[in-house]
């Protein structure tokens, strides 16, 4: 990272920081498209099960990688004061936060699934896949909640190359392995859709280890000595962090989390149609790569800018980064358009579900406009670390607006399943317009305060 005069060094120097990042969260969510493509090529019921796992899975593991994205601002903050002999200290407390924080999900799921699992209205083979795939998931808990601090780390240096790196090389293990588990080779017995989740742990493990070596041993990485020097727990840092992160992962988790009640509360109109909106709902979430990618591109270019107190180029980041988006979501929801049954036909070779999913993918054309907007605001904003009222907005937008006007269309009109659709479309536009209106706020008054 360095310090840029023009916008066209901007442009340049977001786009090297850019790329890498959305080339690894293609990566990384492509372990999640080839559990549910794989899985629905097995059995739909399978499919189904995955859906119901995910389902769960997801926005815990997102809402809490959100806390942990806090190391992310608070380094980049760090670097860009200077202040780099702090850094080594912040990451190590991260990695403590990222293996409680797992403890205490484990123990949670323990507690919990079966009862949750219960009170659904599932086919008894979808249920148990559902319950396999997240027994086998949670082997990879702890490496994946460490791997997401380390990196943060990583980001926070402008070194996304090296996350890119990382990341792919694990992905062809990650289909290799689903190969083997879900339809059973080289001896092993085929788990169906639960083996994917075997499958995935063990990948996260490959990419902690992976992640780790390199920060030990690769310059500029290994300068900060970061495994060198294994302090106490710092109660000063974990309050920093989960100040900071607490309001992310929330935010983070109201966004993902009614994706995942859309899906729950999908399931009393069957196995077909919950296989059909799982594939749907993965691929719109594949594409959603692309503004989250550059959300957190927005949160290390801000974060460095507002750290050395360049207020100005800060904002000029914002605006170069929300006009890309929205460049990028247009051209993807315009190919989403034409290809949508191709598309389906990826993940099922069931006509009812193929049939079904590109009727879903046409409402997902529409999400990736919305998208396109509130997420990279979403960065920017944490890169101000702004996110107690982003919380809120995120809060109202998709739980008190979304979900509950899907709710009234799915069950109080002919619109049925679809209705959940139009109520995610409606939150994430209500999301996209209170966020733009706070990034303005926020933008004024640190130029105010800077003249």
């Amino acid at each position: 990272m360095r310090k840029t005069e023009t916008m066209k060094q901007k442009l340049r120097q977001l786009f090297v920081i850019l790329i890498p990042i959305l080339i690894t969260q293609l990566a990384m969510y492509s372990m999640n498209f080839f559990d549910t493509m794989m899985s629905g090529n097995y059995a739909r019921a399978d499919l189904a099960g995955v859906a119901i796992g995910s389902s769960l899975w997801v926005p815990v593991s997102t809402g809490l990688a959100g806390i942990l994205i806090a190391l992310t601002p608070i380094t980049a903050h760090l670097i860009g004061a200077k202040k780099k002999d702090e850094v080594p200290f912040s990451v190590i407390q991260g990695i403590y936060v990222a293996i409680t924080m797992a403890i205490i999900v484990m123990a949670a799921g323990k507690l919990l699934l079966n009862t949750i699992l219960n009170h659904m209205n599932l086919e008894h083979h979808v249920e148990l896949v559902a319950k396999h795939y997240l027994y086998f998931l949670a082997i990879g808990i702890i490496p994946l909640f460490i791997y997401n601090v380390l990196r943060s780390f990583i980001d926070s240096l402008g070194m996304t190359r090296i996350s890119m790196v990382i990341t792919l090389s694990s992905l062809p293990v990650n289909v290799f392995l689903n190969y083997i588990f879900i339809f059973g080779h080289l001896g092993c017995p085929a788990f169906g859709g639960a083996g994917s989740g075997l499958a995935t742990a063990i990948t996260y493990w490959l990419i902690t280890i992976f992640a780790a070596v390199v920060i030990h041993f690769r310059h500029p990485f290994s300068a900060y000595r970061i495994f060198t020097k294994w302090t106490a727990p710092s109660y000063t840092k974990w309050k920093e962090i989960f100040s900071l992160g607490i309001p992310m992962g929330l935010s983070i988790f109201f966004e993902t989390s009614i994706f995942s009640a859309v899906t729950l509360l999908m399931s009393s109109f069957g196995t077909v149609v919950i296989a059909a909106h799982q594939a749907a709902m993965n691929f719109a979430s594949f594409l959603y790569m692309l503004p989250l990618s550059m959300s957190m591109a927005m949160t290390i270019v801000v974060g460095f800018e507002t750290g050395a107190s360049r207020f100005k180029d800060a904002k000029d980041y914002s605006k170069i980064g929300i006009a890309f988006a929205l460049l990028l979501s247009a051209f993807a929801g315009f190919m989403l358009f034409l290809f949508r049954i191709q598309v389906a036909g990826m993940y099922s070779t069931d006509h009812q579900v193929i049939k079904l999913t590109a009727r879903f993918l046409l409402f997902a054309v529409f999400f990736q406009l919305s998208d396109a907007i509130q997420a990279p605001v979403q960065g920017a904003l944490r890169g101000y670390k702004d996110v107690n009222v982003t919380f809120l907005m995120a809060l109202i937008s998709y739980w008190a607006i979304g979900l509950p006007l899907g709710c009234l269309l799915a069950n109080e009109t002919s619109l049925g399943a679809y209705g959940y659709w139009i109520g995610l479309i409606t939150g994430l536009a209500a999301g996209a317009i209170t966020l733009s209106s706070r990034l303005y706020i926020i933008q004024n008054r640190t130029l105010q305060k800077s003249i």
